[in-house]
């Protein structure tokens, strides 16, 4: 059963956090030397080599500009507002904030 203030019980013993980037699939052919080394650097990372190659990426052709991911935040907004089987988030979101205020202040 669900509660008006966040998960269902059963879900308490669990992190709820749900990201959702669409992304698309693609291929790269690379020598063996630059393949060994980035398998080597994920292992030691313990981080795929996908990874790698996304944040080398992001790094060399940026992350997106500021107009891009605001259009994306001001299209989600709101994007659940009609479920009614969520109940109020308040209360859930205050536990998952709770001992975080601090470094959630000089992060700003």
């Amino acid at each position: 059963m669900e509660s008006a203030h966040g998960p269902p019980p059963e879900w308490t013993d669990r992190a709820l956090r749900c990201i959702y980037i669409t992304m698309v699939r693609t291929q790269l052919f690379l020598d063996e030397d630059l393949h060994a080394r980035l398998r080597a650097l994920a292992r030691r990372q313990g981080r795929t080599v996908s990874a790698l190659v996304r944040d080398a990426l992001a790094r060399a052709f940026g992350g997106g500009t500021q107009d891009e991911r605001a259009r994306t935040l001001e299209g989600i907004f709101g994007l659940w507002r009609d479920r009614k089987d969520l109940g109020s988030t308040d209360a859930y979101v205050r536990r998952l904030r709770r001992g975080t205020r601090r470094r959630r202040a000089l992060q700003r």
